[in-house]
């Protein structure tokens, strides 16, 4: 793919994540995640090649124009979009797939001091949300979501669906009709309160079972 199809790519992207988008001028000038992408692209090459202090140089550019740090090792698929990305991290060795999704405050971040695999991998159609903290080089598979504000510190299965602090999966595996990659964040499960509703299931019916003990 050459550079101007593959720009043209990352605009397409944005009209498809997000329904405010109007124009290619508006996408081309106003949306910061767009730009954060062409940078890190351009410094990502230049690292491979060896220029390790000029890429960082673009990065850090990148970052104080956009408030988006991504880290030039990092690496990157097709079609990934940061919508309002002020306060993305994206560390060193974090890996990301095709079509994912990332919202803002998203840290993707390292556990150890040691030079070696220590950020998050993001598999395919991953949808991240707003304020997430992924932790450590743990495996997203395929359409998994991270809701708003979770903590993810663990492994998480492809097509689940993972909130709370520290994460936990509470939806195993999306149903098959359901498209795209979006993640309505107001109809998440609370982990909580999933909790309490069991408990307090589980009273009523140790209720009822004391009423009959009671009644024989």
């Amino acid at each position: 793919m050459s550079i101007i199809e593959r720009l043209k790519e990352d605009i397409e992207t944005v009209f498809r994540e997000d329904p405010a988008a109007r124009n290619k001028t508006e996408v081309i000038l106003c949306y910061s995640g767009l730009h954060a992408i062409w940078m890190y692209r351009f410094a990502h090459l230049i690292w491979m090649k060896g220029f390790k202090i000029e890429a960082r140089i673009i990065s850090q550019f990148a970052r104080f124009l956009t408030g988006i740090e991504i880290h030039p090792g990092a690496t990157i698929g097709r079609r990934f979009f940061i919508d309002h990305g002020m306060g993305v991290v994206i560390g060193e060795t974090s890996e990301i797939g095709d079509d994912v999704l990332m919202y803002q405050g998203v840290v993707l971040g390292g556990v150890s001091l040691e030079k070696h695999k220590r950020h998050p991998t993001l598999g395919n159609k991953v949808v991240v949300g707003s304020g997430a903290i992924l932790l450590g080089p743990i495996n997203l598979g395929d359409s998994a979501r991270v809701g708003a504000g979770s903590v993810v510190i663990s492994d998480v299965p492809s097509g689940a669906t993972v909130v709370g602090v520290p994460g936990r999966v509470m939806i195993e595996r999306e149903p098959k009709h359901v498209s795209g990659v979006a993640l309505d964040h107001n109809k998440l499960p609370d982990p909580v309160i999933e909790v309490l509703h069991r408990l307090e299931q589980r009273i009523e019916d140790l209720e009822k079972q004391h009423k009959k003990l009671h009644n024989l």
